[in-house]
């Protein structure tokens, strides 16, 4: 059966893309080029804020307010539509010793975010392990993790029980099918899938598959290592964020602590020295963590993009064909933004917010 739209890649973004499509009435097929959510989406924290959201363009900004407001509604929905929670699991974000603090406020005031200046007294008592010698703090309440294996399972979940959606794994496109100047589907080993509209979400492999249709998009991969604690689960309420590295406590008392930021093509092996230093930089941050097991230890890549501002429209010249890509460190935080704005374009519907400097055009060679 022809679908409506193709979706290449299986990541957040894919996923949620076709969730929107499919709850629009459209058909969806969805491929991947091996098991869905096994890339990025799984790899990466959950903050769902950029890392330091001032430092950013209003084009960054505008996704992430949006998305923001949204996430607690999208977990309790996926929730009762699965019966597995995301854990959208709002504690607060302390920032600590930032060179920029007066920066941070400053976009704070101006875009209305609670992001205030605390006193470094009262950040040690919100987060009771936090190592010494820290000597300014800046709290943003509201900011919520959310647990992204678990998100990208109920994604799955949701997407299994919708009759018109085909889910298809370990089958990499290897290039698309035109009509004239359309492009009508896409290419695999087994065979063609043909849908009215296609759309690129293949998060860093994203500028690999565009490539057969002479594309030049600029998304290339940049590696990140991670590491897992276990620990207590009151051992720590609060994200915390200094020296460039963040800790992430999950429900359950798992703590992410992260990351590393690597161009080194599509290698996606973790490494001792990466290993070395983020334990490092959790035991400066919290040293209680010296005592504490390492669950986990691995590597994802990230979409990279000139600002971090991604592709999200249809490219020029070549009808049918749509991105939602590059969303470099924030694809977690700007799915929903995102993909409600490119279902918003592909439907002709007003969009949630001004489309333009997301547009493909003229951001491609």
């Amino acid at each position: 059966m022809r679908a409506d739209v193709i979706v290449v890649g299986g990541g957040v973004i894919g996923l949620l893309s076709a969730y929107q499509l499919a709850a629009a009435g459209k058909r969806v097929t969805l491929l991947d080029r091996g098991p869905l959510g096994g890339e990025a989406s799984w790899a990466g924290g959950g903050i769902v804020s950029p890392l330091y959201p001032w430092r950013y363009s209003q084009a960054v900004t505008a996704l992430a307010h949006w998305s923001q407001d949204f996430y607690p509604g999208l977990g309790q929905r996926l929730l009762a539509q699965t019966g597995l929670d995301p854990e959208v699991h709002v504690t607060g974000l302390y920032w600590l010793d930032l060179e920029d603090q007066a920066e941070a406020l400053a976009w704070a005031q101006r875009e209305g975010r609670p992001l205030h200046e605390v006193s470094v007294d009262s950040a040690y008592a919100a987060v009771a392990p936090l190592g010494e010698g820290f000597q300014r703090a800046i709290y943003m309440s509201g900011v919520a993790n959310v647990r992204n294996p678990r998100l990208v399972k109920a994604l799955r979940m949701a997407l299994q029980a919708m009759p018109a959606v085909t889910l298809i794994e370990n089958s990499p496109v290897e290039g698309f099918v035109r009509d004239v100047d359309r492009v009508v589907g896409v290419r695999t080993a087994d065979g063609e899938s043909l849908g009215e509209q296609v759309v690129v979400a293949a998060g860093a492999w994203s500028g690999e598959v565009l490539r057969s249709l002479g594309l030049a998009l600029p998304v290339e991969p940049v590696k990140g290592q991670m590491i897992l604690f276990k620990c207590a689960e009151d051992f720590l309420l609060s994200m915390v964020l200094a020296r460039g590295r963040y800790a992430i406590p999950r429900r359950d008392g798992h703590i992410l602590v992260g990351s590393t930021l690597e161009h080194a093509g599509f290698d996606k092996t973790p490494t001792v020295d990466a290993l070395s230093s983020l334990r490092a930089s959790a035991e400066a941050l919290l040293p209680a963590l010296k005592d504490a097991q390492v669950v986990g230890h691995w590597a994802g890549l990230r979409p990279g993009s000139p600002e971090g501002i991604p592709f999200i429209g249809e490219v020029p010249g070549h009808e049918g064909l749509w991105l939602n890509c590059g969303h470099y460190r924030n694809g977690l935080v700007l799915a929903p933004a995102s993909c409600q704005l490119l279902v918003d374009l592909m439907l002709g519907r007003e969009p949630i917010i001004d489309p333009a400097p997301y547009a493909p055009s003229g951001r491609l060679a």
